[in-house]
């Protein structure tokens, strides 16, 4: 299915909604919250509805396995593992992130430490945290994991298709190092898993995780987060350490996740390629 649905076709239609959505609310001078909001709905509703809809109603009787619940019971274990990794290689490469710029891009440091602040309006506000922790995860995975993923791969290799994508969504986030590494895992759950539900749970409670700690400030989080460019040095043993460790289970994640992946892949093909015949 997902070999079917063109990048470009994608990018140009989110192209054209923005320009339609930019001209209409200039026109009528929406606020800026409300412009938010109807950004948010056209993002992550309207554009992956009209995309994915039109692909779904092309090919009907594609396969449709690429998500199930099966097996993902047994998997909550080690994605709550990977989560908890995920954001501790997060925070500590942010840290090493503004430790090399602060010295030679200080503005610019200033600028990745501004808190957004959240909004104020309550309907805003709700349609934030939905996008951010349903929504937002489940279509970054159906476009990043599923369309992107599988184009990339299928013009490259399973690597290529990993990191491509992988470099396109670290690009999108603040953190790119550490968005970046979460792609490449959930490019691994998913191949590896055959079911893209494993990895948008893991991103739900990825997201999930973050808004809580926004929202619900424990004293335990002050020593692992850096919230100004004085705490750039001053915590630079605990962070170093932090890095260090979340790191090493990180590549062991990895290794784990694509040990005998290319093998697999290469003999599932191979029974497809006899099996049509």
């Amino acid at each position: 299915m997902f070999e079917q649905m063109k990048i470009r076709y994608l990018v140009a239609l989110s192209v054209v909604s923005f320009i339609i959505l930019l001209i209409f609310t200039m026109g009528i001078g929406l606020s800026e919250e409300f412009f938010g909001i109807a950004a948010n709905i056209v993002l992550y509703a309207i554009i992956p509805a009209i995309f994915f809809g039109y692909y779904f109603n092309k090919y009907p009787n594609s396969d449709r396995k690429f998500i199930s619940f099966r097996g993902v019971k047994s998997w909550i274990p080690a994605v709550t593992g990977i989560v908890l990794a995920s954001i501790a290689l997060s925070l500590s490469t942010f840290w090493l992130l503004v430790f090399v710029l602060d010295p030679i891009l200080p503005s610019f440091v200033d600028f990745l430490m501004t808190e957004v602040p959240m909004p104020t309006n309550p309907l805003y506000l709700a349609i934030e945290i939905l996008t951010i922790t349903i929504l937002g995860p489940i279509i970054e995975e159906f476009v990043f994991r599923g369309v992107f993923l599988h184009r990339f791969m299928k013009k490259t290799s399973m690597w290529g298709g990993i990191l491509i994508s992988s470099i396109l969504f670290g690009i999108l986030h603040a953190d790119m190092i550490g968005a970046f590494l979460f792609g490449v895992i959930a490019c691994l759950l998913y191949l590896r898993t055959g079911n893209l539900l494993i990895p948008i749970l893991m991103h739900i409670l990825n997201n999930t995780l973050a808004v809580l700690a926004a929202y619900l400030p424990a004293s335990w989080l002050e020593v692992v987060t850096v919230a100004s460019r004085e705490e750039i040095a001053d915590k630079a043993g605990t962070m170093g350490v932090l890095l260090i460790i979340s790191s090493i289970v990180t590549i062991f994640i990895i290794i784990k996740l694509s040990k005998g992946l290319s093998k697999k892949r290469e003999e599932a093909a191979q029974t497809l390629e006899i099996s049509s015949q």
